[in-house]
């Protein structure tokens, strides 16, 4: 991809195209998001700026990002640099309720929180994230994840997969279990791989990775590969579908990986099981059978519930990944597009752009983008507008690569929490 025309598509963190800046509504609305991260958090802080009254449900006290929680496990980064506070977000006038949301009341137009108490509402916005399906695996639950961690959602589980990677001998294996599409940050495992090889290259370099998929192909799979070899020759195995990747079940006991036609016992597990909209999205009858969320691509209004948005990792709106970037991008369109609701107008046909860096060492990273507009009720790719890093660049780039996913990562965090 040309890198100025790359850098334009980049340069402004979740950038959402063809959505104008509007007068504000006639009279404030009383506005519910539900789910305090990159989607929550800048969809209440632009409803804010447009002048309504809003009100932000969030359970935990501080935000552990998934994105750069890989730099952890890496060993190049602590929890502290991606954990973030709503204090900002509650200095702009924003209510924040410490709460869990646990069921929805359209008709009333009322959210219900887990001491009964409700909150009304004139629109609500769902961004509640991911929840694991744990039953989708034969031996892996809630109490296996703290033997087995998926680090999927970041927080403790990163810091239980960390001390994991430290305690291994030298010569152990790392299995990473990798689900099919969907799921939050397509090439997050892969990016996982680079990183722990990293970590365990200059710590335990007798270690290998072992990343048994339930996929084909992934995203980004040339430069993964081509960065492995250059990085880590010999370090990280990927065994893909077709070759009996497939993980069917655990035995957290043993630190047995089961597939098809093979078992693998390993030092340390990493197992990401399928994945669902988050537990709200299901108890206000806005996810289908699909376990995701279907919504309009102008507004991400729910298509099965009215008067309800959803964003971020909990919905399905056709071509777009499940990213941060994708949440903050869909954010600001939802929220523009709620404005002009209230105000009785249509909302505009946006353009939407989501860019993903993965990092395979710390200063060694790759990019794709894509560009999104509405065709037939989804978001689908506008052809020529994206693209890849290529490969072959020459390691300078890659280190710019690099530095651009650190700048990144500081400006959506900002936009986000402050």
């Amino acid at each position: 991809m040309n890198q100025n025309r790359r850098r334009f598509l980049v340069s402004g963190a979740a950038l959402a195209l063809a959505v104008p800046l509007r007068a504000r509504a006639q009279a404030a609305a009383r506005i519910v998001v539900v789910g305090g991260g990159y989607g929550g958090a800048s969809a209440a802080r632009t409803l804010r700026a447009l002048g309504h009254d809003v009100v932000l449900i969030e359970a935990s006290e501080t935000y552990v990002s998934c994105p750069f929680s890989n730099t952890v496990l890496g060993g190049f980064a602590d929890m502290a640099d991606i954990t973030f506070t709503h204090d900002r977000i509650a200095a702009e006038g924003i209510e924040v309720v410490r709460a869990r949301a646990t069921d929805v009341n359209a008709q009333a137009r009322q959210v219900v929180l887990e001491d009964g108490t409700t909150l009304d509402y004139d629109r609500l916005l769902l961004s509640p994230g991911v929840d694991m399906i744990f039953d989708a695996l034969a031996g892996y639950d809630a109490a296996a994840a703290e033997i087995m961690p998926h680090a999927w959602k970041a927080g403790a589980q990163t810091s239980l997969l960390r001390a994991q990677l430290e305690a291994m001998e030298d010569g152990g294996t790392v299995a990473i279990a990798a689900p099919a599409n969907p799921y939050r940050c397509p090439p997050g495992p892969y990016e996982r791989a680079s990183l722990i090889a990293h970590y365990l290259s200059q710590a335990k370099p007798r270690s290998k990775v072992l990343i048994l998929d339930a996929k084909d192909a992934f995203s980004k799979r040339g430069l993964f590969e081509e960065a492995w070899e250059a990085l880590y020759p010999g370090m990280i195995e990927w065994v893909p579908q077709s070759s009996g990747g497939t993980v069917t079940g655990v035995d957290p006991e043993t630190m047995t990986l089961s597939t098809d036609f093979d078992s693998h016992t390993v030092a340390v597990a990493n197992v990401i099981p399928p994945q669902r909209a988050g537990a709200i999205a299901v108890a206000a009858g806005v996810a289908d059978a699909s376990g995701w969320c279907p919504v309009t691509p102008d507004s991400f209004e729910s298509t099965l519930v009215p008067g309800i948005h959803v964003i971020g990792d909990a919905c399905f709106v056709g071509s777009m990944p499940k990213s941060a970037f994708s949440a903050n991008a869909q954010a600001k369109v939802a929220a523009y597009a709620i404005d002009a609701i209230l105000r009785g107008d249509t909302p505009s046909e946006p353009r939407l752009i989501n860019t993903c860096y993965s990092l395979a060492a710390p200063d060694y990273a790759f990019t794709v983008v894509g560009v999104y507009r509405p065709v037939d009720g989804r978001l689908a790719d506008i052809e020529e507008a994206g693209g890849t890093s290529p490969l072959g660049s020459l390691n300078e780039v890659h280190a710019k690569e690099a530095e651009y996913a650190r700048s990144w990562f500081a400006t959506i965090t900002t936009e986000a929490f402050g």
